[in-house]
Formats: structure tokens, C-alpha cells, sequence
């Protein structure tokens, strides 16, 4: 008599109440994720603890459905599919972002920014103009490089520094201005600045005239940062030490809003 795959029914999961195999794919999705996009089974194996059989079933319904597909060399690699999830839970998350920004703007007077690490290149994903005058603009959608920007530091520094020598060997160090840093050790050096600090400065690195403060928002599911951004004139050294604790709590509020289920819209 033939026995079912216990484990890959879809049986609740003792510890969420979810689907225990719902559970386990995605599972598999993000160590796919994790290990650059493409993974051979037996990795997967090594790495997860599930029996291979298990994993190969659930492989098969992911490259069955479009999330996964399996390569000439038989691994298997993410598929197409994920890339619409992808763009439409960035353009949410800037939306779910926007509260914040908004009470950053109103704490700080300053114009408000989320980005996200897309691969080698920052990505703006939301923004809160300042009420001034005379205040920064940066497009939702704009892509720069990451090494002259505060955002940019502010998410590298959670990376070990030989992950950042090669991304920098990837993109290059181009000057923005005549204050970029633009060699990979002056760039560690910032780096190992922002951490025993907490936050990071583009300080006319980017745009002369221009000061930004950035942090990193803690756990978020894809490496994500705020900063705000202004005039030199206006974020000052005074200004920036009464401005970086609000931009660390509204990170850590940010943070909570992300990754407590029901939060991220209320």
C-alpha cells in the first residue's frame, strides 16, 4: 500500500497555525535568495535539513507555478515570475514607508527618504518633501551608486568588507563632486565610522550644498534605510545630533511596522 510524504502535506504548522509546505517553500525561496539566485538540491539539502525527496517536490511545484526554474546544468534557479512580486511589494513598501517619512519631515523640517540596495545600486523608493522653501528633491524610482550616498553607507555597513570590495570592483568609485570618496579603503574607513557611530554622512558627496543622515532600518526584509536630507546650511553639526536619535527611532518604528503582521498600514 502506498504511504503519503508526511512531510510535505499540508498539514498546519505547530508553530505559526500556517501550512507547513507553504512554509517550507518559501523557505527554500529565500535560501535560494540568499545563495545569489541559483542553488543545485543537494545545497539545499546540506543547508535546510528537509530529506532531498521533500525537496524535490517542492522544487517541482515552485518551476511548475514560474517561481523557479531549472537550468541546463539541472540546478535550479529563481524564477521570472517573483520579479512582478518583487516590483509591487517595493512600490508597498514606499507606501507603507510614507507615514514615517512624513513624521520624519515634521520632527526634523527636513525632506525624508526611503532606499532600498537593489542588487549593486541604491533604489529611492518613497519620499516627504520638507515644508522650506528651499528643500531636496530626489525622483522615486532614481538609482545612483552606492558610495556617495549617506543611504548608501548607512546599508553597506552591515555588509563584511570583503562583500563591499567587490561591489565597489563591480560599479566603480565615480566622483559625484570634488568630495566623493572614491577609493575602496577611504570608503571602509567611513564605513567603520558609521558603525561605531550609528548613523552615516553624505557630506557634499553627492551634491554640493547638500548634507544627508542616514540609518539602516533594522530587520527589515530587504536591506532598507532612511535619511533626510538638506541644505549644509541647515543640517549642521548642532542639528545633527538632535536629528540622528529621531531618524533611529523612526527606523526602529519603521522597522516594527514591517515585520509585525497587520501593522504596515496602520
Amino acid at each position: 500500500m502506498p504511504t503519503s510524504d508526511a512531510s510535505t502535506t499540508d498539514k498546519p504548522s505547530a508553530a505559526s497555525g500556517g501550512v507547513q509546505s507553504l512554509e517550507r517553500a518559501f523557505d527554500l525561496l529565500e535560501r535560494m535568495a540568499d545563495a545569489g539566485g541559483e542553488v543545485g538540491l543537494s545545497e539545499l539539502a546540506a543547508s535546510g535539513g528537509l530529506p532531498l525527496p521533500t525537496i524535490h517536490r517542492l522544487m517541482r511545484t515552485l518551476v511548475a507555478c514560474g517561481y523557479v526554474r531549472q537550468q541546463p546544468n539541472r540546478r535550479y534557479a529563481l524564477g521570472p515570475r517573483l520579479i512582478r512580486l518583487g516590483e509591487s511589494a517595493s512600490r508597498l513598501l514606499g507606501t507603507w514607508a510614507r507615514p514615517h517619512l512624513a513624521r520624519l519631515v515634521e520632527e526634523t523640517g527636513e525632506t525624508a527618504n526611503m532606499a532600498l540596495l537593489d542588487g549593486d545600486e541604491i533604489v529611492y523608493v518613497a519620499q516627504v518633501p520638507s515644508k522650506h522653501s528651499m528643500r531636496m528633491f530626489t525622483e522615486v524610482g532614481r538609482r545612483v551608486l552606492p558610495h556617495s550616498t549617506g543611504v548608501g553607507k548607512a546599508l553597506l555597513a552591515g555588509f563584511p568588507d570583503d562583500e563591499v570590495r567587490a561591489l565597489l570592483s563591480r560599479t566603480g568609485m565615480p566622483a559625484a563632486t570634488d568630495k566623493t570618496i572614491t577609493t575602496p579603503d577611504a570608503f571602509l574607513a567611513a564605513l567603520a565610522q558609521v558603525r561605531r557611530a550609528g548613523y552615516a554622512v553624505d557630506d557634499n558627496e553627492q551634491e554640493i550644498g547638500v548634507r544627508c543622515l542616514a540609518v539602516p532600518v533594522p530587520d527589515s526584509p530587504t536591506a532598507a534605510a532612511i535619511s533626510i536630507s538638506g541644505p549644509a546650511g541647515r543640517v549642521t553639526d548642532a542639528a545633527t545630533e538632535k536629528i540622528v536619535p529621531v531618524l533611529q527611532q523612526v527606523a526602529r518604528d519603521l522597522s516594527v511596522s514591517l515585520t509585525t503582521p497587520g501593522t504596515a498600514t496602520t
